[in-house]
């Protein structure tokens, strides 16, 4: 059994640190639209966008977890924004184990073959300008996910039984080249953005995405939810770490060997000066002092939408509970740590710099806000100052005003649409 490298671009020898940074900025162009359909979802049309194969991408490399090729869903600009582009990476969690991984390719996460043929497109993709007023009229991209490491490895796995393809990084290039004469290389404005695992492509492939475009083109970068700390969760593992540490190992490593690195060459550095990460006190022998990971920042303007609350470490507490009393205690301590965790990603975002930088970070239980109608912009949005998602973007991209927001702590607002109550943890 034996892991292979490959080629690639520099920007995935960055890729897949346990912790990661802020959103970036880029531009486009485009042509005639091409419609797919629309369906009524809730008492509301949303457009459907049917699937485009990547052509030549396998002869290339650049293919899923199970060797098909990658996918994409175009819908054309038109009118003013006929020349600006908006790309989106789909997300979807990681795989960071050959068995994880070989699940993930029989998955619409790990082949095209799999995958939805059609896509709706709301949000920040939708086409309607009162439900999306500064990008309907835009090239809009959703690049599907396929490969398990935020497109960002190029190696494989084989053995007697099977051959597992982790060529992330190869994707992209292939779907940016397929774009470039579709007028994505005549681009006047664009914008590259994803969620949670595609929130942190965004920031591995920013800067590579500026370079590709335009001189003259306005490019900025969006990460919603792809902000992870390297933290202690709720029982004291770092989870986030190891889980990371091990993605890299399967996916990116063989391409860091390629250019003659190793691991070390991206070792972590830890940072335990209280008076930059203050402790935090959880409770009993959940204190723990607080960590970061060095932030790898790209050097086009970002910006960032996430929530101050992951559902994953109070899931992990709530779960090993063996009765409502412990569940109701570990809750409680949970809650504890959030307002920890809320601090801490506050510092680390803040010490991150300027640079161009926006912020919208509410106190939401909820993940990927800017892909769903109901978040990014309605009469019931999320809001901070009175401002949606939407608003703050759009601020944040023309430049028109301020675009750092930050909300109060949990349970202060009620704007909020809750994936997960409160309640519904304690059943």
């Amino acid at each position: 059994m034996r892991n292979r490298g490959g080629g690639g671009g520099m920007a995935a020898a960055l890729v897949l640190l346990p912790v990661l940074a802020y959103l970036v900025c880029p531009s486009v162009a485009a042509g005639p639209r091409q419609r797919k359909g629309s369906a009524d979802l809730g008492g509301e049309r949303v457009l459907q966008v049917g699937m485009t194969l990547v052509p030549g991408a396998e002869a290339k490399g650049a293919v899923c977890l199970d060797g098909s090729p990658p996918a994409y869903h175009l819908d054309r600009g038109f009118g003013t924004g006929a020349r600006n582009w908006l790309l989106q990476f789909e997300g979807g969690g990681w795989c960071n184990d050959v068995a994880s991984c070989l699940l993930r390719s029989t998955t619409g996460h790990g082949s095209s073959r799999l995958m939805r043929k059609v896509e709706y497109f709301s949000g920040i993709l939708s086409d309607d300008p009162s439900h999306n007023p500064d990008f309907y009229n835009w090239n809009r991209v959703k690049l599907r996910y396929c490969d398990g490491a935020s497109f960002g490895g190029d190696s494989s796995y084989i053995n007697d039984t099977m051959l597992l393809h982790f060529r992330g990084q190869r994707i992209w290039e292939a779907i940016i080249l397929d774009l470039l004469p579709k007028g994505l290389d005549i681009a006047q404005k664009a914008l590259l953005s994803g969620c949670s695992a595609g929130g942190l492509a965004t920031f591995l492939h920013c800067d590579d995405f500026r370079r590709l475009l335009p001189e003259s083109a306005t490019v900025k970068c969006l990460s919603d939810a792809g902000f992870f700390l390297d933290v202690a969760d709720i029982v004291g593992n770092y989870t986030m770490r190891s889980f990371f540490d091990s993605v890299v190992a399967l996916q990116v490593s063989p391409l860091l060997l390629s250019y003659g690195l190793s691991n070390d060459s991206f070792a972590l550095m830890q940072l335990h000066d209280p008076s930059v990460f203050p402790a935090c006190r959880c409770l009993g022998k959940y204190n723990e002092t607080l960590t970061q990971t060095a932030l790898a920042l790209a050097a086009t303007p970002n910006s960032s939408i996430t929530f101050l609350y992951p559902r994953m470490p109070i899931s992990v507490g709530i779960g090993v509970a063996a009765n409502k009393i412990q569940r109701h205690a570990i809750l409680i301590r949970s809650l504890f740590c959030m307002v920890c965790y809320r601090n801490q990603m506050l510092v680390a975002l803040r010490s991150s710099g300027d640079m161009g930088r926006g912020l919208y970070i509410n106190s939401c239980f909820a993940h990927c806000q800017s892909e769903l109608q109901d978040t990014w912009f309605a009469p019931d949005s999320p809001r901070i100052h009175n401002k949606t998602i939407a608003q703050t973007i759009g601020d944040w991209y023309f430049e028109r005003g301020n675009a750092s927001e930050i909300d109060g702590a949990y349970p202060c607002d009620h704007t909020c649409h809750n994936a997960i109550p409160l309640e519904q943890e304690l059943v």
